[in-house]
């Protein structure tokens, strides 16, 4: 602690992100990151921006990127938001749409940053257990709330709510905001920006690093009812006017225009996930259903920290979460093929049982 911090500063409980190693021949399946690189047609886009003109400031509404974003979903480029990564959108949304006099409502088990978010910003907020199958139940979001967020599919299980759900949460809860946060929602799920013009409490927010490969950009965007869309820019405009620099917004531009890209990555990570949910199921391993591009798996028999710290040591990373209920289980990011027969290859070695 210093003294010269502000008093709120001692009390913060930062976020801790995935270890991010400096390893030689590390198969790394701890964070998420998407295994393949992203659209050829991105790094041209790139390449082409990095000119002279990154002496001038960027366009301080991303208004190319906010137009094809729009397009891609049917909507307007005042119904789109973006930020710096999701998770500055996720904070700029946490400020401008949840204090309010009732709590926040989010899972026990989720993305988090959720909590932190609420302590920096003094968010009263309640937890909601997931069910024994670690299933988001939605009959306890129907009490009394100053909003509600959650991840869809869920992190770190990997659990998906249909969309018919997500629209019964909609209408249950008409007077508070509904975040639904959709950071892997291209990996097997239907994104609720369909439902926007139908509810204006409802704004979906997505990210650039997984499913279209730019996690080193710092990509995330936000889709709602022009209200809020006004609120999440009056918080930008109070803390970074141009939060997207002129490299990611070309970026992100080019990888949203190019949807075959996309789609055949997209296809490729899920037929992987598929098998290497088959293969961790031989081996012992209890996976929940994943609609993500990583797994959640449990063994029985052995300790996964352990199985962990294992694995670390044959040069293979996979994240551990310390924390009640999910401390037996493993989240394993989908990798390229080559990398998840390593990663069975290893476990195959420490002799892993039913």
């Amino acid at each position: 602690m210093s003294r010269y911090w502000s008093p709120i500063v001692s009390q913060l409980s930062p976020y801790v992100p995935g270890e991010q190693p400096r390893i030689d021949d590390l198969v790394k399946l701890n964070t998420n990151e998407n295994p393949y690189g992203p659209s050829p047609r991105v790094i041209e886009a790139v390449n082409q921006a990095a000119d002279d003109g990154l002496r001038l400031y960027p366009d301080p509404s991303s208004t190319l990127l906010r137009e094809t974003v729009a397009d891609h979903y049917g909507l307007t480029p005042q119904q789109v938001f973006i930020g710096n990564g999701s998770d500055e959108v996720l904070a700029h949304a946490f400020f401008a749409l949840f204090q309010q006099s009732q709590p926040l409502l989010f899972p026990d088990i989720t993305y988090s940053f959720y909590p932190v978010y609420c302590r920096l910003y003094g968010i009263e907020y309640q937890t909601i257990p997931l069910d024994a199958g670690f299933n988001i139940d939605l009959e306890p979001y129907t009490q009394a709330n100053g909003g509600i967020i959650f991840p869809n599919p869920n992190a770190p299980t990997g659990m998906l709510l249909p969309l018919q759900k997500i629209e019964w949460l909609l209408k249950h809860n008409r007077d508070s905001v509904v975040v639904i946060d959709e950071a892997y929602i291209d990996f097997g799920g239907e994104s609720a920006a369909t439902l926007i013009d139908r509810y204006p409490n409802l704004l979906v927010t997505q990210t650039l690093s997984k499913s279209r490969a730019l996690a080193g950009l710092r990509i995330g965007l936000a889709m709602g009812n022009t209200e809020l869309i006004e609120g999440l820019i009056r918080v930008k405009d109070s803390f970074n006017s141009y939060p997207m620099d002129r490299l990611a917004a070309a970026a992100a531009t080019a990888a949203f225009k190019d949807q075959d890209y996309f789609k055949q990555v997209c296809a490729q990570i899920i037929e992987s996930r598929e098998l290497l949910s088959s293969q961790l199921q031989a081996l012992g391993f209890q996976v929940l259903p994943s609609a993500a591009n990583f797994l959640f798996a449990h063994h029985p028999a052995r300790d996964a920290s352990d199985i962990a710290a294992r694995l670390r040591e044959k040069g293979v990373l996979v994240r551990h979460f310390r924390q009640p209920r999910i401390s037996g289980y493993l989240r394993i990011t989908i990798g390229t093929p080559q990398q998840n027969e390593r990663l069975i290859e290893v476990l195959e070695g420490l002799g892993l049982s039913t």
